[in-house]
């Protein structure tokens, strides 16, 4: 089994930055790469697509808006991986004001190595982590523009 994480600390309220990134549905608010983001199941299964257009369908798999966190597997996607399990979460930073969001996964690659799969995923969670300091950059600025 092989593993991938990656985390953010930003200096924005943890609760903020849940009401963003904690809707399962909510990828497109702040993952440029994911244009739309379609909820059934009941708002348990969400159908993505990439930049390629190449469906991602993945289902939510245990919820804490309490700890804000969520897991989640994914059911339908291009990636090289079998038995795909991730959690996204937001915790407080005691020692700032601000937050730490982290994004792991565990997974079983297929027809690749660990280290490729690992690699995939590491620079996944980077990239999206990235855009979402980038969102909330963005929405801070235009809200004291304002």
């Amino acid at each position: 089994m092989a593993h991938a994480y990656a985390s953010v600390q930003l200096p924005h309220d943890p609760d903020e930055v849940w009401r963003l990134i904690g809707g399962f549905g909510s990828l497109p608010d702040w993952l440029p790469y994911i244009p739309s983001s379609e909820l059934s199941e009941g708002g348990r299964v969400r159908h993505l697509a990439n930049p390629h257009g190449e469906a991602i369908v993945e289902q939510l798999e245990a919820y804490d808006n309490h700890s804000r966190s969520y897991t989640y597997s994914i059911l339908q996607a291009p990636f090289p991986v079998t038995g795909y399990l991730s959690t996204i979460r937001v915790k407080t930073e005691p020692a700032s004001p601000g937050s730490l969001v982290e994004w792991a996964g565990k997974f079983t690659p297929r027809g690749v190595s660990d280290d490729e799969a690992a690699r995939l995923f590491q620079g996944i969670y980077e990239d999206g982590l990235r855009a979402l300091a980038s969102t909330l950059a963005g929405r801070q600025s235009r809200g004291s523009s304002a």
